[in-house]
């Protein structure tokens, strides 16, 4: 009689705040097997906040590629892991891809448990279009790789979200303001959930010269957000005129406007007004 394979639960924790952890992910932690952990130390302790006594066992860049086959055997003899990173949600710039695959191509359920995730918290706070958005990650390390990066992604309509430490955040900021302009809207997000959270928004310029003058700005962690290109008012008005060209060629004003404001995060409204004074006119 074969054995039914366990599941895998991708479970998030808390980014900061440990009163952040849902009901169900404390009980998926305690129920099952093991725990897969990027830092045992560090999930040791919001085990040890939350009562739990499962086991953990390590599972990082470092180590993954020859962990991740006992674990999933482990799984295929039926039991239950969960896969946690040091906080937030699993894999997002965090270890467990090859367990995660590994699981599917063997045939093992895998089970989101969802909760915090400092991309998320970051958008819901921004104060910037996010129906459409691009998460970056962290910026790279080397200077001439961050640039060329960055001015691939200048033109991206997009919202851009990147993670940064707290050496490189000033350099990030110079090398943001090089590429996107001075003008371009921002939000720099930092310590989120934790007692000492800034979310800050302004121009990329003037958040450089704010984020400069307090040193205190410059510990923990942080998120980037940063507004797609030709969504803030002092954008390209005319890309965003050729856009409303192009589509008035096809469609009826009101869908214009409808369609534009999707891509670009105007108001719908203002694009309105704006193909109407494009249209051409009946002969």
């Amino acid at each position: 009689m074969s054995t039914k394979p366990g599941k895998l639960f991708v479970v998030a924790t808390p980014i900061g705040n440990l009163d952040d952890i849902s009901v169900r992910a404390g009980r998926v932690l305690a129920l099952v097997a093991v725990i897969a952990a990027e830092d045992t130390r560090r999930s040791g302790l919001l085990l040890q906040h939350l009562g739990i006594n499962t086991p953990l066992a390590a599972l990082h860049d470092h180590n993954e590629r020859a962990v991740a086959p006992a674990l999933l055997q482990r799984l295929l003899d039926g039991e239950d892991i969960a896969l946690i990173s040091d906080a937030g949600t699993p894999l997002l710039s965090d270890p467990g891809y090859r367990l995660v695959s590994g699981a599917h191509e063997n045939g093992i359920e895998v089970v989101p448990v969802p909760g915090p995730s400092a991309i998320t918290a970051a958008l819901s706070v921004c104060g910037l279009p996010v129906h459409r958005f691009a998460f970056e990650g962290y910026l790279p390390e080397r200077v001439a790789a961050r640039r060329a990066l960055l001015q691939q992604l200048a033109r991206e309509s997009r919202t851009l979200i990147f993670f940064e430490t707290p050496h490189r955040i000033d350099a990030a900021l110079q090398d943001l303001i090089m590429a996107f302009g001075s003008g371009r809207r921002a939000t720099i997000a930092r310590e989120l959930t934790k007692r000492f959270e800034t979310v800050r928004r302004d121009e990329l310029g003037a958040l450089a010269r704010w984020f400069g003058a307090d040193p205190v700005q410059h510990r923990g962690e942080f998120v980037i957000v940063v507004e797609g290109a030709g969504t803030d008012p002092g954008g390209d008005d005319a890309e965003l005129a050729r856009m409303l060209g192009i589509l008035l060629a096809h469609l009826s004003v009101k869908d214009t406007a409808a369609v534009a404001a999707e891509f670009t995060g105007r108001n719908r409204n203002e694009l309105y007004k704006l193909a109407l004074k494009l249209k051409p006119r009946e002969q």
